[in-house]
């Protein structure tokens, strides 16, 4: 028995084997390297259209910096220190990002006020923005879309009110004659009309333009935004960062597609955060400043209580003199004294400041605690002085203590004073928002095309990846040997086989322009050198061995699934085999979608199903071909029962007929698991021979397909693998699969009758 099967075929792979050939893989790639070069190809022009037509978007910085913060009251740095206090600049950042900076900008520069002109769909924006007219010059319009923007179109909209319920809807806005315009509501109704630089309103609409340069006609989108939507944007679009840790400076960016848009933002922002930092230092120093003038008289009338108590006990005793240890003991209670009285003016500085867990009032208890502790023990020791000294000491502590305290309040006083007067903040703009216009930051036009070719590339060879791990097509004639079914031969799929394959699925406009391109669609005759019928010849010698040892002369042709070649294969093996000097008969016995007459160029009238139900007579409905010892009994009308006509005694006075006339009876069946006409008609054949498709028909599909044939008593001799491409992958490799029932659709082609 001879196989004619492509050759170097790769080994197969087990379904049980866990390995990745990477070989196989490659070779995969290859053979579909034409797909994959094709997806990435379409995948790089993507990106380079997209680079060049993307708006540009430009980028302006400015920077900022953050000096330390002097506290509120003289002696809380020495507070603050202790416990190291938050980043200054973190904080500036969050406050730079407000709502409250970030709104102010937002009402400077109408950004709740979307406008945008309607451009040329892909290309419209890529060719305003490369327009370089003179100031109020317009484009002129590209094959007459003059409701389109082309460049050159100028609006300000100040002010657009809408009803609540028509927030971030978008309006449309057309350009009249004279300077006037129209407002339509999102459905496309006609709002209001007004003129430029004149408050339009009506029913719920207020819009001003106090700026308006485009063609009439022109359409512009207007959308308002609610504030706090626009704010809550406009956040997301500020970038602030510090540059190095703890530097205090603070670089600040935003990006736009218009780069005078993006400058004046953030200057607004820069200077509406500068602004409100110098009032907040103002209305600090002004809080510490009324704190203090609240306690100043309570202070300045202890201190006259106690100046008076000290005059009273002088006159009362007359002049006694303080020892030296007394006098000693006296300056330092008075220090402590001091200190306590300051640290309870700043206890109420941190009680507007901080909570009493923080950090800052842990450190404050800590100092009262060790002043408290100290005074204690002075008290000790004065206990120790006679009772006259005692109280002499005693009146001249609080003296003395209140005679600091006024006089330190009132230096306070004068100090916050002058802050508040001259307050200008703890930051300043170092670099004002400047933008490149040369060089945008996106599109970045390099990378977008190497990542889209990337990309297309990735998804080539994952498309061709997964092609390949869901095909379950028969690769390789081991797999078919494996479960009894003999490769009698390979069959390549040549150029003009791809033409001529399936005919019966193409449409009559296309066969008829085949055949005038060709006359004969009959491969054999046509070209009789091609690849294709050259293994057919080898299937031929194949099969002379096989008929002997059948029991008549009469081969059927069948296939498990529709699509699979078998007419073809029947109609050019059944040439072939005339061309070698045997009488062949030819019988297309596809009584549904037999196709075989126009392969020869004639009609399907006058048929098998003809013969079957008696209107013909069988001599009558033969026909003769241009190949000499060939000829053909076409499938006839098609009937309304054909598995019932088949079933009758008809055909098998017919094949008998036949059998006797001819060398060779080749008879083209339906496919088997589409309809059982295979099966009836296969008892009466002496040799079945079964057609499958090179990377189409599964293994397990010919199994169930041999296993049918064997349930209607029928052997399958061998199989035909039709169509078999060249790869570098060599036939494939073997996959697992568990399959169920198949069932095809396989409807009679009436209209093709």
């Amino acid at each position: 028995m001879t196989t004619n099967t492509p050759s170097n075929p790769a080994p197969r792979q087990q379904a049980q084997d866990d390995e990745i050939d990477l070989l196989a893989l490659f070779a995969t790639l290859w053979d579909q390297k034409l797909l994959i070069a094709a997806i990435t190809s379409v995948f790089m022009v993507i990106g380079v259209i997209y680079a060049l037509l993307a708006s540009p978007v430009y980028r302006a910085n400015a920077i900022i910096q953050v000096e330390e913060k002097s506290p509120g009251l003289p002696g809380m740095s020495d507070v603050t220190e202790m416990f190291g206090g938050e980043s200054a600049a973190i904080t500036e950042i969050e406050l730079l990002k407000s709502r409250k900076v970030i709104g102010t900008a937002v009402d400077n520069l109408d950004l709740d006020i979307l406008v945008d002109p309607h451009y040329f769909p892909v290309i419209g924006r890529a060719v305003a923005r490369r327009f370089a007219g003179e100031e109020n010059e317009l484009n002129t319009p590209v094959l007459g879309f003059g409701s389109y923007a082309w460049g050159g179109e100028r609006i300000k909209i100040t002010r657009f009110e809408v009803p609540a319920a028509l927030f971030n809807k978008e309006h449309t806005l057309i350009t009249d004659n004279d300077g006037s315009f129209t407002l339509l509501s999102p459905d496309g109704d006609a709002l209001l009309s007004g003129e430029i630089g004149e408050l339009a309103s009506a029913e719920g609409y207020e819009l001003y333009i106090p700026r308006l340069h485009a063609r009439p006609g022109t359409q512009f989108s207007v959308t308002r935004l609610r504030r706090l939507s626009a704010i809550i944007g406009l956040q997301e679009t500020v970038a602030a960062s510090e540059r190095g840790k703890d530097s205090g400076i603070l670089a600040l960016a935003i990006e736009d597609t218009n780069p005078n848009r993006a400058e004046e933002i953030l200057n607004v922002i820069a200077n509406t955060y500068l602004r409100q930092n110098v009032e907040r230092q103002s209305a600090e120093a002004a809080k510490s400043l009324d704190f203090l003038r609240e306690q100043l008289p309570n202070i300045k009338k202890d201190l006259e209580l106690a100046e008076q108590k000290f005059n009273a006990y002088q006159v009362k005793v007359g002049s006694v003199n303080i020892s030296a240890e007394a006098e000693a003991l006296l300056d330092q209670v008075v220090d402590i004294e001091s200190g306590i009285a300051e640290l309870q003016l700043q206890q109420a500085e941190l009680d507007r400041k901080y909570t009493r867990d923080h950090p800052a009032y842990q450190a404050w208890r800590e100092q009262m605690a060790e002043q408290i502790a100290r005074k204690a023990e002075f008290n000790t020791r004065i206990k120790g002085l006679p009772e006259t000294q005692q109280e002499l000491l005693g009146l001249k502590r609080d003296l003395e203590v209140g005679t600091e305290i006024y006089t330190q309040m009132l230096n306070n006083i004068q100090e916050l004073d002058i802050v508040r007067a001259g307050t200008v903040g703890n930051v300043r703009i170092i670099d004002d928002a400047a933008v490149n216009i040369e060089e945008p930051v996106k599109p970045k036009k390099a990378l977008i095309a190497v990542i889209a070719t990337l990309l297309g590339g990735f998804l080539g060879v994952a498309l061709v990846l997964l092609r390949a791990a869901l095909n379950r097509g028969i690769e390789n004639p081991d797999d078919l040997e494996a479960i009894g079914l003999p490769v009698y031969a390979s069959i390549p799929l040549s150029d003009e086989q791809r033409k001529l394959d399936f005919g019966g699925r193409q449409s009559a406009r296309k066969l008829r322009k085949i055949r005038n391109q060709h006359p004969t669609v009959l491969l054999a005759q046509r070209n009789p050198t091609d690849i294709t019928i050259e293994a057919l010849r080898s299937l031929r010698t194949s099969l002379h061995f096989a008929m002997l040892e059948a029991s008549n002369n009469i081969m059927m042709i069948s296939g498990p699934s529709p699509n699979v070649g078998k007419s073809f294969v029947s109609g050019n093996l059944a040439a072939v085999i005339a061309q070698a000097g045997q009488r062949v008969l030819l019988i297309d016995m596809d009584l549904r979608k037999g196709y075989m007459h126009k392969m020869f160029e004639m009609g399907p009238e006058n048929g098998v199903s003809d013969v079957l139900s008696k209107r013909v007579q069988l001599k009558d409905a033969i026909k003769p071909t241009k190949i000499g010892e060939l000829f053909i009994l076409p499938r006839g009308a098609i009937p309304p029962n054909p598995s019932e006509l088949l079933m009758s005694k008809g055909l098998t006075e017919l094949l008998e007929a036949v059998s006797g006339e001819y060398d060779l009876v080749i008879v083209d069946t339906p496919p088997i698991m589409a309809v059982t006409d295979a099966a009836i008609i296969g008892r009466q054949c002496g040799v079945t021979m079964l057609v499958a498709r090179f990377g189409l028909n599964p293994v397990k599909e010919l199994e169930v397909t041999k296993h049918r044939f064997e349930q209607n008593g029928i052997t399958v001799k061998g199989v035909v693998l039709n169509a078999v491409e060249r790869r570098a992958s060599g036939y494939g490799y073997g996959y697992g699969y568990g399959y169920g029932y198949y069932q095809y659709e396989y409807k009679s082609d009436k209209a093709d009758s």
